[in-house]
This record gives structure tokens, C-alpha cells and sequence, in this order.
């Protein structure tokens, strides 16, 4: 078994609403509705074997305030209680207060301790999306596994140098897709996903993630992917899909190992069994969930199905494989 939650966007400040300002935030409480989720978590019999936190851990307002390294140590220290690993998905929200970088020096890198980045690997292929900029071992990816990358996606322009060739090819292509002043703004899109908030998959990360699956699929294993951004529109709304989420899904199709998929950042939350059998589970997000409700769960794995548990506005799911 294992716990998920997605969208924390912790911020020491008052109840505010999102861009639209209709849906509130409820930045203060999000960090009392995790402990609560790690309280109940650290009590579950027999012990979970980890948790995934799928991105946005801080919100990005506290990027304004000067309170970014202060909000990730609460939040870290709340999911530190917990005596099993935490996985981190990087979301948009992480971006806009760190630099990639700085995150790959943070707790929410989720290399165990003790572990070297050569460890990590093994004599697998190295991930590309490495904060160096080059393809060394991915810090990320925990020892012993073959989980996905929670790097997050590397054709964006969030948290990267504006004059580096990755920021300029990004936002090359997102102002084809979206001529918008304001490229958070899907209005008139053919295709909405393309807006700055989101972010899409390099070739060199769909290559990797490929060759990670062929392995899965030669050793017969189950894989769980993980990852901020929803890559199926029957999971989401038209916006927040990652840009090139077809290509995402194409890789997936190819191999039979994948059962599912975890994603947050539609704080909503959605889910789909697609045509190739994987389901696709998008979380509600903590930071729109009132003080007097939660939004997390357990997950608990069988031989031919995981079941999620879910708490507060999540609500259970069996999702047979």
C-alpha cells in the first residue's frame, strides 16, 4: 500500500482564489490538512510502503513574499513524521519559486540518503532531464527502482535561465501555439493545454521514459507512473494536459507494463480507464479543500487491482489490471 496527495500549495497567508477569483484557496490550512493525512498514513496497519506527493507542494505566492525556503521546510518537516519514503512529483508551483537547480538541492529531491547518483542508475540509461544540464544519472529516482522521472517536464520555460537554449526553444513554441498577451490564457486556443503553466516532454525524456518501459516489459513488471501534469483529456480539462501529452500516451500504448497513472495540478480532479487499459487518476488537489474536509488517500495494491481508499473529497476507486 502506499499514500497519495497532490496539490498542497502551502503559503503562511490568508484565504485568497485562484486567477479566476471563484475558486478559494485556503493557503494557511493546506499544511493542517497534511498532517492530518500523515497522522492517518503513520497509523495504517500493515505500514505503507511509501507516499507519492504529486507536485505543487508550496504555492507560488510565496515566491512574492520571500517565504519560499521557509514554506518547503514546513512541508517537509510535516511529511518527514511519516517513517516510510516520500516520492515528489515536481509541479508548476515549485517552479515558480525555485530554480531547477535549487529544487535538485531541496528535500524534494528524492534521492535516499546515502545514495550517490551513480548508485541510482545502476547500469541503466541516464535520465536526461539531470540539473546539470547533461545526461548524467537522474538524483531523483530512488535506489533500487525504475520509477518515471519526477523531474517534471523539460520542454517549459519555468525555473530556467531566460537566455538558456532549453527557455528559448520552449517559449518559441508556446507563443506558436498560444499568440496571447498573456500566455497563461487559453482563450481562443485550438489547443488550450498550451498555456505557461503547463509544460510538455523533450524527445531525449519520451526516449528515456521508453527504454525505462521496454525494461519494465522484458522483466514482466507492473509500472506506476507519476507525474504533476494529467496526460489524458478524459483525466483533465482541456488545460491542464501536459503540451505534447499525446506523445506521452503513445510511449505508454507501446509497452504493457503500465497500469496507471497518478497526476494532480486539476484541482478538481479526474479519472479515465483508457483504450489501452491504463487508468488514469487525477487527484484533488488540498489547497481547495475546505478545513472541515481532506483530500488524500491510500492505495492499496493486489495481485490484479489496486484499490484507492480515498479521504475527504477524494472519493475510493478499484481499478482492476
Amino acid at each position: 500500500s502506499f499514500g497519495v496527495v497532490a496539490d498542497i500549495q502551502y503559503a503562511d497567508a490568508e484565504d485568497g482564489y485562484d486567477y479566476s477569483g471563484y475558486r478559494r484557496r485556503y493557503y494557511r490550512q493546506s499544511l493542517g490538512l497534511l498532517r492530518a493525512a500523515v497522522e492517518a498514513w503513520a497509523a495504517e496497519e500493515p505500514p505503507l510502503a511509501f507516499v507519492l506527493q504529486l507536485g505543487d507542494s508550496i504555492d507560488g505566492l510565496n515566491a512574492r513574499r520571500g517565504q519560499a525556503e521557509r514554506a518547503l521546510e514546513q512541508v517537509l518537516a510535516v511529511l518527514g513524521r511519516l517513517p516510510v519514503p516520500v516520492h515528489h512529483a515536481w509541479g508548476n508551483h515549485e517552479l515558480y519559486n525555485f530554480s531547477r537547480a535549487r529544487l535538485a538541492q531541496t528535500g524534494l529531491n528524492s534521492r535516499p540518503a546515502g545514495a550517490t547518483a551513480r548508485s541510482l542508475t545502476r547500469d541503466r540509461q541516464a535520465c536526461p532531464c539531470s540539473p546539470a544540464g547533461d545526461r548524467q544519472p537522474c538524483p531523483c529516482r530512488p535506489a533500487g527502482d525504475r520509477q518515471a522521472c519526477p523531474c517534471g517536464p523539460a520542454g517549459d520555460v519555468l525555473g530556467r535561465e531566460p537566455d538558456s537554449p532549453r527557455y528559448q526553444e520552449s517559449l518559441q513554441l508556446l507563443r506558436e501555439k498560444n499568440p496571447n498577451d498573456d500566455l497563461n490564457s487559453p482563450a481562443g486556443l485550438k489547443e488550450p493545454q498550451f498555456v505557461e503553466f503547463n509544460g510538455g516532454f523533450s524527445q531525449a525524456q519520451l526516449d528515456w521514459f521508453n527504454e525505462v518501459l521496454k525494461f519494465s516489459d522484458e522483466n514482466e513488471e507492473k509500472v506506476i507512473v507519476m507525474g504533476h501534469l494529467p496526460i489524458h483529456p478524459d483525466a483533465s480539462d482541456g488545460v491542464c494536459l501536459a503540451w505534447n501529452y499525446k506523445d506521452a500516451l503513445s510511449v505508454i500504448h507501446s509497452h504493457q507494463c503500465v497500469v496507471c497513472f497518478f497526476a494532480g495540478h486539476l484541482h478538481d480532479g479526474g479519472y479515465c480507464l483508457d483504450s489501452h487499459g491504463v487508468h488514469h487518476l487525477t487527484l484533488e488537489g488540498i489547497i481547495e479543500t475546505p478545513p472541515d474536509s481532506n483530500a488524500f488517500g491510500t492505495v492499496y495494491v493486489y495481485e490484479d487491482k489496486m484499490i484507492l481508499k480515498g479521504r475527504g473529497r477524494i472519493s475510493d476507486i478499484v481499478m482492476h489490471f
